[in-house]
């Protein structure tokens, strides 16, 4: 058992020892740098009020069962511990459209333009109906977006 302790021992007072020691810390620097983000994660602007409810752009969400939050250092992070934060965030959806995967981002990487969500909907609510119209019922029929081709 010896012999394994002063084998160790010398590779670490050695040269050897300083390469390695370089070597484990080559990918904590790269970390730092950038992370890559998938093509269709969105930005967006995070509050937890209760986990694992959440304010994503001013309105109510939810995040997933077993939802991955990770820090600036791309470490996991406790929802729990991010309560009444206002943090700028890159994010994707599961299946179910709950958060499923987040991004803390740092000041480098909130200044990288990247598309939001848009929220697509055909009907008004009835808080809305005071507005004035979206369309005004003059648009002509083959300019009205239709039902695709079977």
């Amino acid at each position: 058992m010896n012999r394994c302790l002063k084998s160790f021992s010398t590779l670490l007072q050695g040269s050897a020892g300083l390469a390695l020691a370089a070597a484990l810390a080559l990918p904590v620097a790269a970390q730092a740098e950038s992370r890559p983000f998938p093509a269709n994660a969105l930005r967006g602007t995070l509050v937890v009020t209760a986990p694992p409810e959440v304010l994503l752009d001013g309105r109510a969400d939810r995040l997933a069962p077993g939802a991955r939050i990770r820090d600036t250092q791309n470490l996991l992070a406790l929802s729990a511990t991010l309560v009444g934060q206002e943090l700028t965030v890159n994010y994707r959806r599961d299946g179910a459209g709950l958060l499923h995967e987040v991004w803390i981002l740092s000041a480098e990487e909130a200044r990288e333009k990247r598309a939001g969500a848009r929220s697509v909907r055909n009907f008004l609510f009835g808080s809305e109906s005071g507005q004035s119209p979206r369309d005004d019922g003059k648009t002509p029929y083959h300019l009205l977006p239709g039902l695709p081709q079977r």
